[in-house]
């Protein structure tokens, strides 16, 4: 349980902060407006928040974790949302990146 409520975390963490940059990238360079703006900023707060709630205690062990988390994230955006094609090496890497979440995050520990 406690995995599946980590995972979970990680992607609405994934979806703020992704949709954050997007919103913002779609206000500036794609010139709709400050509204746009504004919403990616809350949704970048929102971001920092939710990455608070993990239950693991170590913030950079989760944010070194959920570095991974958004570079699969980012290209599973960019193909829903915007109609981007990884290739075979944006998979691959995606795949290392995730490979390493699941042995930062879920490894076996020993407690002192």
């Amino acid at each position: 349980m406690i995995i599946a409520r980590s995972i979970g975390l990680f992607l609405l963490a994934a979806i703020a902060e992704i949709g954050g940059a997007w919103l913002i990238w779609q206000g500036i360079r794609e010139h709709k407006g400050w509204i746009w703006v504004g919403a990616g900023v809350i949704a970048l707060g929102l971001y920092g928040f939710v990455a608070t709630l993990q239950p693991d205690a170590h913030f950079g062990r989760i944010l070194a974790a959920y570095g991974g988390i958004f570079v699969a994230g980012s290209l599973a955006w960019a193909m829903i949302i915007d109609g981007f094609r990884p290739d075979r090496w944006d998979v691959a890497g995606a795949l290392i990146c995730l490979a390493g979440v699941a042995v930062i995050m879920y490894g076996p520990r020993t407690t002192p």
